[in-house]
């Protein structure tokens, strides 16, 4: 009997690489670590996307849905992430199709060729993939696949607050105090925020996000005190506001404009040019220093500044990986940040995305790296065009079609702008229109 094509992740992007594979009739498993599908966004549920319900959505995830009588959400509405896992996510997993074949609860620790390291082997391709996974009792299980797509993304993955890569001396101490991504700010962390002096660092899309729901929450607790602090200098701070009305997701060039309003208002008070350095847990407060300047005292932090990809369960895998970015090599120049600031995405799938390792791939967030540039339209592609290559076919992997809708504003290397792309800061970029609630984008 044929192994199966194991894909790590139950996200919107590893389903949709079953769905694919379901519907040219190839065996599958995928291993979710969470309980359920779309585990990992659960995490961010309280935040509104930004990108309406059309972008959200694969096409053989949505011929598959369609033909069980599933009843499509509105395009043009703006889900939470619950609602993308409870009205699309958790439909598609539970497909008569897809349903058998996803194992929950199922950590996957290490991946490598069976009985063969890194250095071993220098025809790997017929050897079989060995994962092994983790229970959440903690019991091991080993399962063989032909070929791996890793899916799992990198939200359980955050940057450290530190400007160094590394967490900055004393954040380890701090972490009660530190949360890494998007806080229910509104909601269950209310309490954890209201009336507490607050430094948030970051300058993306989720610190746009929490940065408006904490002056939101300033307005019912008015002690409720907001410092921001982002690299950049003072000089190119007006850039990081993005494209404004020029941008295609119109609620996206909202975010931007109205986090402008609260900096301009005084609401959030702003230090530009700041690297962390050091957390102090004193008797006023956290007190952070860059090395030369020290904050006021707060009471949390929230660090918005991006993910990065697990790769140590891929260890024994033969890999090539941007030595910046640690994305594919050849993928990498399309999205490096140090290069663009807003990911340039020429179509891209198979060819971009392949390693000397034969069918191993890595799809979805995780595939960019450290790069804040990703849409779930792009690992939608992403998915099609590997799963087409992995039964065969390649000439529809090969047919790669990708369109982004454009920011209205982005810089090369030269920082010129040329309104040319998409660009959404880490997979929960977050805007919040007008008059409506919190917005992230995949």
């Amino acid at each position: 009997m044929s192994l199966p094509i194991a894909i790590i992740g139950a996200g919107p992007v590893g389903l949709a690489a079953a769905a694919h594979l379901a519907e040219r009739g190839e065996s599958f498993v995928v291993i979710e670590a969470g309980e359920r599908a779309g585990a990992s966004v659960l995490r961010w549920g309280h935040v509104q996307m930004f990108t309406p319900w059309r972008y959200c959505f694969d096409q053989a995830a949505y011929r598959l849905l369609q033909s069980a009588g599933w009843q499509a959400p509105m395009d043009d509405e703006f889900p939470t992430g619950a609602e993308l896992v409870e009205r699309y996510l958790m439909p598609l997993a539970s497909l008569p199709a897809l349903a058998p074949h996803i194992h929950y609860r199922r950590k996957v620790v290490a991946v490598n060729r069976l009985g063969h390291d890194r250095q071993r082997g220098l025809d790997r391709k017929g050897i079989p993939f060995q994962l092994t996974l983790v229970d959440d009792t903690g019991e091991e299980t080993s399962l063989l696949a032909r070929a791996v797509i890793d899916a799992s993304g990198t939200y359980r993955s955050p940057n450290p607050l530190g400007a160094g890569g590394v967490p900055a001396l004393g954040e380890r101490n701090a972490a009660a105090h530190i949360f890494y991504g998007i806080p229910d700010v509104s909601g269950r962390d209310r309490a954890r925020y209201a009336n507490r002096r607050v430094l948030v660092a970051g300058s993306g899309h989720s610190a746009f996000n929490t940065l408006l729901d904490l002056v939101r929450l300033g307005e019912v607790a008015p002690q409720t005190a907001v410092w921001w602090v982002i690299r950049r200098e003072a000089a190119q701070f007006e850039r990081i506001f993005g494209g404004g009305e020029a941008d295609a997701l119109a609620a996206r060039g909202q975010l931007g404009m109205q986090v402008r309003n609260l900096v301009d208002s005084g609401r959030v008070k702003v230090v530009t040019g700041w690297q962390t350095a050091q957390v102090a847990m004193t008797d006023t407060g956290l007190v952070v220093s860059d090395g030369t300047r020290t904050l006021p005292p707060v009471d949390e932090i929230v660090v918005c500044t991006g993910f990065r990809p697990d790769l140590a369960p891929l260890r024994e895998l033969r890999l090539a990986l941007d030595p910046v970015v640690e994305a594919p090599t050849a993928l990498a120049p399309l999205i490096d940040p140090n290069l663009h600031s807003c990911g340039t995405v020429r179509p891209h799938g198979v060819d971009e995305l392949s390693h000397p390792e034969p069918d191993f791939y890595i799809i979805g967030m995780k595939s960019y790296g450290r790069a804040p540039t990703f849409l779930l339209p792009t690992g939608y592609e992403q998915a099609r065009s590997v799963t087409a290559a992995l039964c065969g076919d390649w000439e529809a992997a090969r047919r790669v079609e990708l369109e982004l809708p454009a920011t209205g504003v982005c810089s090369g290397p030269t920082g010129t702008e040329t309104g040319c792309c998409s660009t959404i800061p880490a997979l929960f970029s977050t805007t919040i229109p007008l008059n409506v609630t919190n917005r992230s984008c995949c």
